[in-house]
């Protein structure tokens, strides 16, 4: 992520700055700190604008498990109706169908649990990603204004 690759410019510059004596307070050139900080404003929208895109897609994604679920419940619902039609095989039929309807229904979930679960995955890193750059960025300024 291009906003990390920023703050750890922030960081390394920090790291190489000139130390002030009997302090800890260091000099820096505020300049190419507020440059650094002008991308990252530019930047991070970006950032923002994937995670709404990993939200839609996760909608998407069950959205569509949902959609082939129930097409394959469909499937099996008209699979039972053409066995019962045939007396001879009726007991099979159902024993058949409902095999398919679990089946289905236990895929259906599968999908459902690892599309949340790979969302919610993606969802949560970038949350805690924009967290620390936030961290990071609160303790930039108070630095910057001298009140840390």
């Amino acid at each position: 992520m291009e906003v990390l690759r920023l703050i750890e410019e922030i960081e390394e510059i920090l790291d190489n700055a000139s130390a002030i004596p009997f302090s800890n307070k260091v000099m820096v050139d505020a300049e190419e700190l507020f440059e650094i900080l002008r991308e990252i404003r530019i930047k991070l929208p970006d950032e923002i604008k994937q995670a709404s895109w990993i939200k839609e897609e996760r909608q998407r994604i069950l959205a569509e498990a949902q959609k082939d679920a129930d097409t394959i419940l469909n499937e099996a619902e008209l699979k039972l109706k053409e066995l019962i039609d045939e007396n001879e095989i009726t007991k099979k039929a159902k024993e058949l169908a409902e095999e398919i309807i679990t089946k289905a229904q236990n895929n259906a979930k599968e999908i459902r649990l690892g599309a949340l679960e790979y969302a919610d995955n993606i969802l949560l890193e970038t949350q805690q990603n924009l967290k620390n750059i936030i961290e990071m960025l609160n303790e930039n300024r108070q630095e910057l204004r001298g009140t840390k």
